[in-house]
């Protein structure tokens, strides 16, 4: 009979150790929610304090990457001196020929205003990667990184064939407007209750 009885012994092991694995998922769930979202919206800040930060230095002059006396605002060009010289790639030429104009330094211009603007307060991220795509596409034809050598045969001292930091920041645009990462610390949801957004989910 006893030996009858110890056969049924309740088997609870496995049920508590189901229920701890699920408290531990349920958990670390909870813990990605709650700081993805946190986190994006600081990558997002970082970048828009950069792309901003370039407009700024650029249009006044703060003494960075740009003198006193060389500013926007003073007559200078903020194109000039990067585009005059591009010494590698297709586009050599063309961009030698773009240095300085008007038309040149108003589109990136605005374009870091722009980009740096939406990205600190978080809405139109959408349009914000589109524009800052475009830019950092630019920029790396610019500057050419496939290229060992510049035109003049100096050695060009780039570190990778294709991938450098501006496809680094076009792809972190694209990936904070794909998480819609305006819609913590930004003003995203009420972006996206304006008319003309509500109805046309592209803006976001």
């Amino acid at each position: 009979m006893a030996v009858h009885e110890g056969s049924h012994r309740p088997r609870t092991s496995r049920p508590v150790l189901d229920d701890q694995a699920l408290s531990i998922a349920d958990a670390a769930r909870t813990g990605a929610d709650v700081f993805l979202p946190r986190i994006l919206a600081v990558v997002r800040l970082i970048l828009g304090g950069v792309f901003l930060w370039a407009f700024l230095d650029k249009a006044f002059g703060w003494g960075y990457a740009t003198p006193g006396g060389a500013a926007w605002i003073d007559g200078g060009s903020p194109t000039k001196g990067f585009l005059s010289g591009v010494a590698a790639g297709p586009l050599e030429s063309t961009f030698h020929s773009w240095a300085g104009q008007a038309w040149v330094d108003w589109l990136f211009m605005l374009g870091l205003l722009a980009i740096g603007v939406t990205l600190l307060a978080g809405f139109a991220l959408r349009f914000a990667a589109m524009a800052g795509t475009l830019m950092m596409g630019m920029m790396w034809l610019a500057e050419w990184p496939p290229a060992r050598h510049l035109s003049d045969g100096a050695p060009s001292m780039s570190s990778n064939p294709v991938l450098d930091y501006h496809i680094v920041y076009a792809v972190v645009l694209i990936g904070l407007a794909a998480a819609y990462a305006g819609r913590t610390w930004g003003l995203s949801a009420l972006w996206e209750r304006l008319p003309v957004v509500n109805r046309n989910r592209w803006f976001h």
